[in-house]
Protein backbone atom coordinates (compact mmCIF):
# COMPACT_ATOMS: atom_id res chain seq x y z
CA UNK A 1 0.00 0.00 0.00
CA UNK A 2 2.10 3.08 -0.78
CA UNK A 3 0.80 5.53 1.00
CA UNK A 4 1.44 3.79 4.01
CA UNK A 5 4.86 3.34 2.64
CA UNK A 6 5.13 6.76 2.05
CA UNK A 7 4.25 7.91 5.16
CA UNK A 8 7.29 5.36 7.07
CA UNK A 9 9.42 7.24 5.15
CA UNK A 10 11.37 10.37 7.11
CA UNK A 11 10.08 13.27 5.72
CA UNK A 12 11.87 15.59 3.66
CA UNK A 13 13.75 19.39 5.46
CA UNK A 14 10.97 21.83 4.99
CA UNK A 15 13.72 23.89 2.48
CA UNK A 16 13.47 20.65 0.09
CA UNK A 17 10.07 20.30 -0.07
CA UNK A 18 8.72 24.04 -0.32
CA UNK A 19 11.42 24.26 -3.67
CA UNK A 20 10.49 20.79 -4.78
CA UNK A 21 7.00 21.21 -4.06
CA UNK A 22 5.53 21.81 -7.53
CA UNK A 23 7.91 19.24 -9.49
CA UNK A 24 6.00 16.45 -9.43
CA UNK A 25 3.00 18.51 -10.20
CA UNK A 26 4.70 19.85 -13.30
CA UNK A 27 5.80 16.72 -14.88
CA UNK A 28 2.73 15.27 -14.11
CA UNK A 29 0.48 17.97 -16.17
CA UNK A 30 3.41 18.04 -19.01
CA UNK A 31 3.05 14.34 -19.36
CA UNK A 32 -0.30 14.62 -19.21
CA UNK A 33 -0.76 16.77 -21.81
CA UNK A 34 1.99 15.03 -24.10
CA UNK A 35 0.08 11.65 -23.89
CA UNK A 36 -3.16 13.13 -24.49
CA UNK A 37 -1.93 15.19 -27.69
CA UNK A 38 -0.96 11.74 -28.98
CA UNK A 39 -3.74 9.82 -27.63
CA UNK A 40 -6.31 13.14 -29.61
CA UNK A 41 -4.40 11.54 -32.57
CA UNK A 42 -4.62 7.88 -32.27
CA UNK A 43 -8.29 8.33 -31.97
CA UNK A 44 -8.34 10.17 -35.15
CA UNK A 45 -7.88 6.93 -36.74
CA UNK A 46 -10.79 4.91 -35.35
CA UNK A 47 -14.77 5.29 -34.61
CA UNK A 48 -15.65 8.71 -33.28
CA UNK A 49 -17.69 7.11 -30.40
CA UNK A 50 -14.07 6.02 -29.06
CA UNK A 51 -13.27 9.52 -28.18
CA UNK A 52 -15.70 10.38 -25.59
CA UNK A 53 -15.77 6.93 -23.83
CA UNK A 54 -11.40 7.33 -23.59
CA UNK A 55 -12.20 10.84 -21.66
CA UNK A 56 -14.49 9.43 -19.30
CA UNK A 57 -12.76 6.39 -18.60
CA UNK A 58 -9.32 8.66 -18.17
CA UNK A 59 -11.02 11.41 -15.40
CA UNK A 60 -13.02 7.94 -14.09
CA UNK A 61 -9.91 6.41 -13.53
CA UNK A 62 -8.26 9.80 -11.79
CA UNK A 63 -10.88 9.88 -9.79
CA UNK A 64 -10.47 6.28 -8.95
CA UNK A 65 -6.64 6.08 -8.29
CA UNK A 66 -5.98 9.48 -6.98
CA UNK A 67 -8.57 8.94 -3.85
CA UNK A 68 -7.31 5.26 -3.52
CA UNK A 69 -3.86 6.40 -3.13
CA UNK A 70 -4.49 8.99 -0.08
CA UNK A 71 -7.42 6.49 1.45
CA UNK A 72 -5.62 4.05 3.78
CA UNK A 73 -3.55 6.76 5.01
CA UNK A 74 -6.36 8.99 5.67
CA UNK A 75 -8.25 6.83 7.51
CA UNK A 76 -5.54 5.98 9.79
CA UNK A 77 -4.81 9.40 10.68
CA UNK A 78 -5.30 11.02 13.68
CA UNK A 79 -8.47 12.93 14.11
CA UNK A 80 -7.36 16.36 15.40
CA UNK A 81 -4.54 15.67 12.15
CA UNK A 82 -8.06 15.59 9.56
CA UNK A 83 -7.75 12.11 9.18
CA UNK A 84 -10.57 9.54 10.57
CA UNK A 85 -8.56 8.25 13.31
CA UNK A 86 -8.98 4.49 12.80
CA UNK A 87 -6.87 1.66 13.79
CA UNK A 88 -4.71 0.01 11.02
CA UNK A 89 -6.42 -3.23 11.03
CA UNK A 90 -10.13 -1.36 11.05
CA UNK A 91 -8.69 0.68 8.19
CA UNK A 92 -7.15 -2.38 5.99
CA UNK A 93 -10.15 -4.16 6.18
CA UNK A 94 -12.03 -1.08 4.86
CA UNK A 95 -9.30 -0.70 2.29
CA UNK A 96 -9.52 -4.28 1.00
CA UNK A 97 -13.02 -5.18 0.94
CA UNK A 98 -13.53 -1.55 -0.97
CA UNK A 99 -10.70 -2.04 -3.70
CA UNK A 100 -12.45 -5.98 -4.13
CA UNK A 101 -15.80 -4.87 -4.33
CA UNK A 102 -15.36 -1.63 -6.89
CA UNK A 103 -14.33 -4.57 -9.14
CA UNK A 104 -16.35 -7.78 -8.43
CA UNK A 105 -19.87 -5.31 -8.69
CA UNK A 106 -18.64 -5.08 -11.97
CA UNK A 107 -20.84 -7.91 -12.59
CA UNK A 108 -24.60 -6.80 -11.33
CA UNK A 109 -23.65 -3.47 -13.00
CA UNK A 110 -23.43 -5.52 -16.22
CA UNK A 111 -26.44 -7.35 -15.60
CA UNK A 112 -28.44 -4.03 -14.68
CA UNK A 113 -27.30 -2.60 -17.99
CA UNK A 114 -28.01 -5.67 -20.11
CA UNK A 115 -31.53 -5.99 -18.76
CA UNK A 116 -32.46 -2.83 -17.76
CA UNK A 117 -30.93 0.65 -18.27
CA UNK A 118 -29.04 0.01 -21.20
CA UNK A 119 -24.95 0.56 -21.69
CA UNK A 120 -25.09 4.27 -22.30
CA UNK A 121 -27.36 4.80 -18.98
CA UNK A 122 -25.26 3.17 -16.70
CA UNK A 123 -22.17 5.37 -17.78
CA UNK A 124 -23.84 8.17 -16.99
CA UNK A 125 -26.10 6.76 -13.84
CA UNK A 126 -22.54 4.96 -12.69
CA UNK A 127 -20.39 8.50 -13.28
CA UNK A 128 -23.04 10.32 -10.72
CA UNK A 129 -23.28 7.82 -8.12
CA UNK A 130 -18.63 8.09 -8.22
CA UNK A 131 -19.29 12.05 -8.21
CA UNK A 132 -21.20 11.82 -5.42
CA UNK A 133 -19.51 9.25 -3.18
CA UNK A 134 -16.06 11.37 -3.73
CA UNK A 135 -18.12 14.59 -2.58
CA UNK A 136 -19.12 12.53 0.36
CA UNK A 137 -16.12 11.50 1.64
CA UNK A 138 -14.82 15.58 1.17
CA UNK A 139 -17.37 16.21 3.65
CA UNK A 140 -15.44 15.08 6.64
CA UNK A 141 -18.83 13.14 7.84
CA UNK A 142 -18.04 10.05 8.91
CA UNK A 143 -21.04 8.37 8.05
CA UNK A 144 -20.78 10.25 4.59
CA UNK A 145 -17.67 9.06 4.41
CA UNK A 146 -18.88 5.14 4.44
CA UNK A 147 -21.45 5.90 2.21
CA UNK A 148 -19.18 7.47 -0.39
CA UNK A 149 -17.32 4.28 -0.61
CA UNK A 150 -20.42 2.60 -1.24
CA UNK A 151 -21.32 4.89 -3.76
CA UNK A 152 -18.24 4.47 -5.53
CA UNK A 153 -17.87 1.39 -5.72
CA UNK A 154 -21.28 0.71 -7.19
CA UNK A 155 -20.91 3.47 -9.32
CA UNK A 156 -17.66 1.90 -11.16
CA UNK A 157 -19.36 -1.27 -11.28
CA UNK A 158 -21.78 0.40 -13.53
CA UNK A 159 -19.44 2.79 -15.07
CA UNK A 160 -16.45 0.74 -15.96
CA UNK A 161 -17.87 -2.36 -17.33
CA UNK A 162 -20.13 -0.66 -19.67
CA UNK A 163 -18.28 1.94 -20.69
CA UNK A 164 -15.83 -1.09 -22.11
CA UNK A 165 -18.38 -2.74 -23.51
CA UNK A 166 -19.25 -0.08 -25.80
CA UNK A 167 -15.78 0.08 -26.77
CA UNK A 168 -16.37 -2.96 -28.12
CA UNK A 169 -19.82 -2.52 -29.64
CA UNK A 170 -18.32 0.75 -32.00
CA UNK A 171 -16.35 -2.49 -34.01
CA UNK A 172 -18.19 -5.01 -36.37
CA UNK A 173 -17.17 -7.86 -35.49
CA UNK A 174 -13.96 -8.91 -36.77
CA UNK A 175 -12.52 -5.50 -37.22
CA UNK A 176 -8.84 -5.72 -37.05
CA UNK A 177 -8.64 -2.18 -35.67
CA UNK A 178 -10.94 -3.28 -32.59
CA UNK A 179 -7.56 -4.40 -30.27
CA UNK A 180 -5.92 -1.53 -31.38
CA UNK A 181 -8.77 0.57 -30.16
CA UNK A 182 -8.44 -1.42 -26.73
CA UNK A 183 -5.09 -0.72 -26.34
CA UNK A 184 -5.78 3.05 -27.21
CA UNK A 185 -8.34 3.29 -24.41
CA UNK A 186 -6.26 1.88 -22.09
CA UNK A 187 -3.99 4.64 -22.77
CA UNK A 188 -6.39 6.76 -21.44
CA UNK A 189 -7.10 4.20 -18.07
CA UNK A 190 -3.29 5.04 -17.49
CA UNK A 191 -3.19 8.36 -18.26
CA UNK A 192 -5.39 8.71 -15.41
CA UNK A 193 -4.06 6.31 -13.07
CA UNK A 194 -0.53 8.32 -13.35
CA UNK A 195 -0.79 11.78 -13.05
CA UNK A 196 -3.51 11.41 -10.00
CA UNK A 197 -1.82 10.07 -7.37
CA UNK A 198 0.98 12.92 -7.81
CA UNK A 199 -1.47 15.92 -8.39
CA UNK A 200 -4.17 14.51 -5.33
CA UNK A 201 -1.11 13.44 -3.22
CA UNK A 202 0.55 16.88 -3.89
CA UNK A 203 -3.03 18.28 -2.55
CA UNK A 204 -3.43 16.63 0.36
CA UNK A 205 0.23 16.57 1.87
CA UNK A 206 2.51 19.06 0.49
CA UNK A 207 2.97 21.93 3.28
CA UNK A 208 2.95 24.66 0.70
CA UNK A 209 -0.98 24.07 -0.40
CA UNK A 210 -1.88 23.27 2.81
CA UNK A 211 -0.29 26.07 4.19
CA UNK A 212 -2.21 27.98 0.97
CA UNK A 213 -5.34 26.77 2.04
CA UNK A 214 -4.40 27.83 5.26
CA UNK A 215 -4.41 31.59 4.39
CA UNK A 216 -7.96 31.79 2.49
CA UNK A 217 -9.12 30.46 5.81
CA UNK A 218 -9.56 26.99 5.85
CA UNK A 219 -8.82 24.45 8.00
CA UNK A 220 -4.88 23.10 7.67
CA UNK A 221 -5.86 19.77 7.75
CA UNK A 222 -8.20 19.95 4.64
CA UNK A 223 -6.27 19.61 2.03
CA UNK A 224 -7.24 15.52 2.44
CA UNK A 225 -10.58 17.10 1.62
CA UNK A 226 -10.20 18.98 -0.93
CA UNK A 227 -7.63 16.64 -3.04
CA UNK A 228 -11.24 13.99 -2.76
CA UNK A 229 -13.85 17.06 -3.68
CA UNK A 230 -11.13 17.48 -6.90
CA UNK A 231 -11.38 13.72 -7.25
CA UNK A 232 -15.03 14.55 -7.46
CA UNK A 233 -14.60 16.89 -9.70
CA UNK A 234 -12.66 15.10 -12.41
CA UNK A 235 -15.43 12.73 -12.64
CA UNK A 236 -17.95 15.40 -13.17
CA UNK A 237 -15.46 16.46 -16.11
CA UNK A 238 -15.81 13.07 -17.69
CA UNK A 239 -19.27 12.88 -17.67
CA UNK A 240 -20.22 16.47 -18.90
CA UNK A 241 -17.45 15.96 -22.41
CA UNK A 242 -19.71 12.57 -22.17
CA UNK A 243 -23.34 13.61 -22.33
CA UNK A 244 -22.12 16.76 -24.47
CA UNK A 245 -20.71 14.04 -27.21
CA UNK A 246 -23.09 11.53 -27.83
CA UNK A 247 -23.48 12.07 -31.29
CA UNK A 248 -20.51 10.20 -31.74
CA UNK A 249 -21.72 7.28 -30.26
CA UNK A 250 -24.65 6.81 -33.01
CA UNK A 251 -27.03 4.50 -31.19
CA UNK A 252 -25.19 2.17 -29.95
CA UNK A 253 -26.17 1.14 -25.95
CA UNK A 254 -29.06 2.52 -26.20
CA UNK A 255 -31.28 -0.17 -25.79
CA UNK A 256 -30.45 -2.85 -22.75
CA UNK A 257 -28.76 -6.23 -24.07
CA UNK A 258 -28.19 -5.28 -27.65
CA UNK A 259 -25.75 -3.66 -30.31
CA UNK A 260 -26.82 -1.46 -32.83
CA UNK A 261 -28.73 -3.22 -35.54
CA UNK A 262 -28.96 -6.22 -33.39
CA UNK A 263 -32.55 -8.16 -33.06
CA UNK A 264 -31.95 -10.47 -30.73
CA UNK A 265 -34.26 -10.32 -27.71
CA UNK A 266 -32.97 -10.10 -24.87
CA UNK A 267 -34.49 -12.92 -23.19
CA UNK A 268 -33.84 -15.10 -26.51
CA UNK A 269 -32.26 -18.45 -25.74
CA UNK A 270 -28.56 -19.04 -26.22
CA UNK A 271 -27.63 -20.90 -29.27
CA UNK A 272 -24.74 -23.98 -29.49
CA UNK A 273 -21.98 -21.38 -30.42
CA UNK A 274 -22.82 -18.38 -28.31
CA UNK A 275 -22.73 -21.15 -25.19
CA UNK A 276 -18.96 -22.37 -26.57
CA UNK A 277 -17.94 -18.88 -26.29
CA UNK A 278 -19.02 -17.99 -23.35
CA UNK A 279 -16.87 -21.15 -21.89
CA UNK A 280 -14.00 -19.85 -23.52
CA UNK A 281 -14.40 -16.71 -21.16
CA UNK A 282 -15.09 -18.70 -18.46
CA UNK A 283 -11.52 -20.52 -19.12
CA UNK A 284 -10.31 -17.47 -19.87
CA UNK A 285 -11.44 -15.92 -16.69
CA UNK A 286 -9.21 -18.52 -14.60
CA UNK A 287 -6.16 -17.51 -16.42
CA UNK A 288 -6.74 -13.54 -15.94
CA UNK A 289 -7.03 -14.16 -12.27
CA UNK A 290 -3.45 -15.85 -12.39
CA UNK A 291 -2.22 -12.86 -13.92
CA UNK A 292 -3.11 -10.50 -11.98
CA UNK A 293 -2.48 -12.28 -8.66
CA UNK A 294 1.78 -12.23 -10.12
CA UNK A 295 0.77 -7.95 -11.60
CA UNK A 296 -0.52 -7.01 -8.57
CA UNK A 297 2.63 -7.80 -6.73
CA UNK A 298 3.37 -4.46 -7.10
CA UNK A 299 1.32 -2.77 -4.51
CA UNK A 300 2.45 -5.63 -1.92
CA UNK A 301 5.35 -7.72 -2.24
CA UNK A 302 7.44 -5.33 -5.11
CA UNK A 303 6.34 -2.49 -3.25
CA UNK A 304 8.36 -4.03 -0.01
CA UNK A 305 11.31 -4.60 -2.15
CA UNK A 306 11.49 -1.14 -3.40
CA UNK A 307 10.89 -0.04 0.72
CA UNK A 308 13.62 -2.41 2.11
CA UNK A 309 15.44 -3.62 -0.23
CA UNK A 310 16.06 -0.72 -3.38
CA UNK A 311 18.59 2.26 -3.60
CA UNK A 312 16.74 5.25 -4.18
CA UNK A 313 18.99 7.32 -5.42
CA UNK A 314 18.29 7.15 -9.40
CA UNK A 315 20.27 9.30 -11.84
CA UNK A 316 21.25 12.01 -9.08
CA UNK A 317 17.77 11.88 -7.46
CA UNK A 318 16.59 10.97 -4.23
CA UNK A 319 13.52 8.97 -4.47
CA UNK A 320 11.13 7.66 -2.57
CA UNK A 321 9.61 4.00 -2.86
CA UNK A 322 6.59 4.92 -3.17
CA UNK A 323 7.14 6.76 -6.76
CA UNK A 324 8.08 3.34 -8.25
CA UNK A 325 4.41 2.28 -8.55
CA UNK A 326 4.37 5.13 -11.10
CA UNK A 327 6.67 3.37 -13.20
CA UNK A 328 4.29 0.76 -14.83
CA UNK A 329 1.98 3.73 -15.91
CA UNK A 330 4.97 5.26 -17.67
CA UNK A 331 5.97 2.12 -19.19
CA UNK A 332 2.36 1.10 -20.49
CA UNK A 333 2.00 5.14 -21.97
CA UNK A 334 5.51 4.36 -23.46
CA UNK A 335 4.65 1.03 -25.12
CA UNK A 336 0.98 0.95 -25.78
CA UNK A 337 1.13 2.81 -29.13
CA UNK A 338 3.38 0.32 -30.42
CA UNK A 339 1.26 -2.70 -29.36
CA UNK A 340 -1.65 -0.58 -30.37
CA UNK A 341 0.12 -0.39 -34.19
CA UNK A 342 1.74 -3.77 -33.79
CA UNK A 343 -1.30 -5.77 -33.72
CA UNK A 344 -2.51 -3.58 -36.78
CA UNK A 345 1.01 -4.00 -38.90
CA UNK A 346 0.66 -8.26 -38.33
CA UNK A 347 -2.68 -8.77 -39.76
CA UNK A 348 -3.20 -12.21 -40.81
CA UNK A 349 -0.18 -13.24 -38.46
CA UNK A 350 -1.15 -11.59 -35.34
CA UNK A 351 -1.07 -13.83 -32.99
CA UNK A 352 -4.78 -15.30 -31.46
CA UNK A 353 -6.35 -14.23 -28.09
CA UNK A 354 -5.48 -17.03 -26.43
CA UNK A 355 -1.87 -16.82 -27.77
CA UNK A 356 -1.63 -13.17 -26.12
CA UNK A 357 -2.96 -13.91 -23.10
CA UNK A 358 0.33 -16.95 -23.00
CA UNK A 359 2.73 -14.23 -23.74
CA UNK A 360 1.12 -11.92 -21.08
CA UNK A 361 1.69 -14.63 -18.37
CA UNK A 362 5.08 -15.45 -19.58
CA UNK A 363 6.17 -11.85 -19.45
CA UNK A 364 4.89 -11.25 -16.21
CA UNK A 365 6.51 -14.20 -15.06
CA UNK A 366 9.82 -13.18 -16.50
CA UNK A 367 9.44 -10.03 -14.29
CA UNK A 368 9.29 -11.68 -11.16
CA UNK A 369 12.13 -13.86 -12.46
CA UNK A 370 14.39 -10.87 -12.94
CA UNK A 371 14.56 -10.27 -9.58
CA UNK A 372 15.37 -13.72 -8.29
CA UNK A 373 19.34 -12.62 -8.95
CA UNK A 374 19.69 -9.79 -6.98
CA UNK A 375 17.51 -11.67 -4.39
CA UNK A 376 20.37 -14.43 -4.35
CA UNK A 377 22.77 -11.07 -3.65
CA UNK A 378 21.02 -9.93 -0.95
CA UNK A 379 20.70 -13.29 1.00
CA UNK A 380 24.45 -13.36 0.79
CA UNK A 381 24.76 -10.15 2.14
CA UNK A 382 21.54 -8.98 4.40
CA UNK A 383 23.13 -5.39 4.18
CA UNK A 384 23.00 -5.11 0.90
CA UNK A 385 20.34 -2.68 -1.06
CA UNK A 386 20.06 -3.34 -4.96
CA UNK A 387 19.73 -0.18 -7.83
CA UNK A 388 16.11 0.93 -8.57
CA UNK A 389 17.23 -0.28 -12.42
CA UNK A 390 16.03 -4.17 -11.33
CA UNK A 391 12.55 -2.69 -10.41
CA UNK A 392 12.84 -0.57 -13.56
CA UNK A 393 13.23 -3.43 -15.61
CA UNK A 394 10.69 -5.54 -14.10
CA UNK A 395 7.77 -3.38 -14.64
CA UNK A 396 8.81 -3.30 -18.02
CA UNK A 397 8.22 -6.78 -18.09
CA UNK A 398 5.24 -6.91 -16.70
CA UNK A 399 3.93 -3.69 -18.67
CA UNK A 400 4.70 -5.66 -21.76
CA UNK A 401 2.71 -8.89 -20.24
CA UNK A 402 -0.23 -6.74 -19.37
CA UNK A 403 -0.66 -5.11 -23.17
CA UNK A 404 -0.29 -8.76 -24.19
CA UNK A 405 -3.47 -9.65 -21.94
CA UNK A 406 -5.26 -6.94 -20.14
CA UNK A 407 -6.98 -4.57 -23.29
CA UNK A 408 -6.63 -8.07 -25.33
CA UNK A 409 -8.80 -9.17 -22.92
CA UNK A 410 -11.28 -6.58 -23.19
CA UNK A 411 -11.63 -7.05 -26.36
CA UNK A 412 -11.92 -10.51 -26.34
CA UNK A 413 -14.88 -10.87 -24.57
CA UNK A 414 -16.52 -7.97 -26.25
CA UNK A 415 -15.75 -9.87 -29.34
CA UNK A 416 -16.88 -13.84 -27.56
CA UNK A 417 -19.79 -11.79 -25.08
CA UNK A 418 -23.51 -12.52 -26.82
CA UNK A 419 -25.08 -9.16 -27.28
CA UNK A 420 -27.58 -9.50 -24.73
CA UNK A 421 -25.01 -10.46 -22.17
CA UNK A 422 -22.45 -8.44 -22.96
CA UNK A 423 -22.43 -6.49 -19.65
CA UNK A 424 -22.38 -9.39 -17.64
CA UNK A 425 -19.48 -11.04 -19.12
CA UNK A 426 -17.02 -7.97 -19.11
CA UNK A 427 -18.24 -7.71 -15.44
CA UNK A 428 -17.00 -11.46 -15.19
CA UNK A 429 -13.53 -10.14 -16.46
CA UNK A 430 -13.83 -7.35 -14.14
CA UNK A 431 -14.56 -9.69 -11.26
CA UNK A 432 -11.57 -12.05 -12.20
CA UNK A 433 -9.40 -8.84 -11.61
CA UNK A 434 -10.98 -8.40 -8.10
CA UNK A 435 -10.00 -12.01 -6.81
CA UNK A 436 -6.40 -11.63 -8.39
CA UNK A 437 -6.22 -8.48 -6.03
CA UNK A 438 -7.15 -9.92 -3.37
CA UNK A 439 -4.69 -13.08 -3.36
CA UNK A 440 -2.10 -10.54 -3.81
CA UNK A 441 -2.89 -8.56 -0.68
CA UNK A 442 -3.22 -12.37 1.33
CA UNK A 443 0.22 -13.10 -0.66
CA UNK A 444 1.72 -10.16 0.49
CA UNK A 445 0.75 -10.94 4.21
CA UNK A 446 2.78 -13.83 3.91
CA UNK A 447 5.67 -12.65 2.07
CA UNK A 448 7.80 -11.96 5.13
CA UNK A 449 8.01 -15.80 5.93
CA UNK A 450 9.39 -16.55 2.56
CA UNK A 451 13.24 -15.57 1.09
CA UNK A 452 12.69 -12.72 -1.44
CA UNK A 453 14.00 -15.25 -4.17
CA UNK A 454 11.87 -18.26 -3.25
CA UNK A 455 8.69 -16.11 -3.60
CA UNK A 456 10.32 -14.83 -6.45
CA UNK A 457 11.12 -17.57 -8.04
CA UNK A 458 7.94 -19.26 -7.06
CA UNK A 459 5.94 -16.87 -8.67
CA UNK A 460 7.87 -16.93 -11.99
CA UNK A 461 6.96 -20.34 -11.47
CA UNK A 462 3.21 -20.97 -11.32
CA UNK A 463 3.01 -18.41 -14.54
CA UNK A 464 5.18 -20.64 -16.65
CA UNK A 465 2.83 -23.27 -15.76
CA UNK A 466 -0.06 -21.34 -16.50
CA UNK A 467 1.35 -19.94 -19.74
CA UNK A 468 2.24 -23.84 -20.51
CA UNK A 469 -1.23 -24.56 -20.20
CA UNK A 470 -2.99 -22.38 -22.25
CA UNK A 471 -0.17 -22.98 -25.15
CA UNK A 472 -1.29 -27.02 -24.86
CA UNK A 473 -5.10 -25.52 -24.24
CA UNK A 474 -5.25 -23.09 -27.15
CA UNK A 475 -6.08 -25.43 -29.82
CA UNK A 476 -9.00 -26.46 -28.22
CA UNK A 477 -10.36 -22.79 -27.23
CA UNK A 478 -9.95 -21.60 -30.76
CA UNK A 479 -11.97 -24.08 -31.99
CA UNK A 480 -14.60 -23.35 -29.70
CA UNK A 481 -14.44 -19.41 -30.67
CA UNK A 482 -16.28 -19.68 -33.76
CA UNK A 483 -14.53 -18.04 -35.85
CA UNK A 484 -13.42 -15.16 -33.59
CA UNK A 485 -9.77 -14.59 -33.38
Amino acid sequence: MPTLLLALQPAAAPVDVTLGAFTPLGVALTMWLAFVVYGLWALSKHPRGLGPLFFVEMWERFSYYGMRALLLLYMRLPVESGGLGLSLQWAGTIYAFYTFFVYALSVPGGWIADRFLGYRRSVLVGGTMIALGEFGLASGAVPLFYLGLASIAMGTGLLKTNCTTLVGMLYPQNDPRRDAGYSIYYMGINIGALIAPLILGFMAQDPVFVAALGKVGLADASGWRAAFAVAGLAMVAGLVQYVIRQGALGDIGLRPGARSGDTQVAHAPLTAEERGRMWVVAILVFFIMTFFFVFEQAGTTLNLFAFERTRMDFLGITLRSSWLQSVNSIWLLLLAPVFSWLWVALKDKEPSSPSKFSLGLFFVGAGMLLLVAPSLQMAADPALKVSAWWLIGTYCLHTIGELCLSPVGLSTVSKLAPPRYSGVMMGVFFFAIGLGNMLAGFAGGFSESLAPATLFGGLFGITSAMALLLVFLTPRIKSMMGGVN
